[in-house]
């Protein structure tokens, strides 16, 4: 397994993202783009001491940017982890 930090890189909080913690006992993690299932949830498990039941994943390629100068480019690629945890189980995020 690697490192957890490299791993997990941010939880990712929005309305979607809330909506899934109240309803689904779900989190919503932005990982690194490598990364396993399996990873992810061994990284869960060990950071936060939680039991998780499932991990989906979702990668988003990077968007064109437009500049007004000849230097366009693209936004960084990367990976979205949807992280079930058994019932009972909650990430305290305050």
């Amino acid at each position: 397994m690697q490192n957890l930090s490299h791993v997990i890189k941010t939880i990712r909080l929005s309305e979607k993202a809330t909506l899934l913690v109240e309803n689904n006992n779900s989190y919503v993690f932005e990982v690194h783009p490598k990364s396993t299932k399996q990873e992810i949830a061994q990284a869960v498990e060990a950071g936060f001491g939680l039991k998780v039941v499932a991990v989906n994943t979702l990668n988003y390629a990077g968007k064109a940017r437009r500049k007004r100068t000849p230097q366009a480019g693209f936004t960084a690629d990367w990976k979205k982890a949807i992280v079930k945890l058994a019932p009972g189980e909650k990430i305290d995020l305050t």
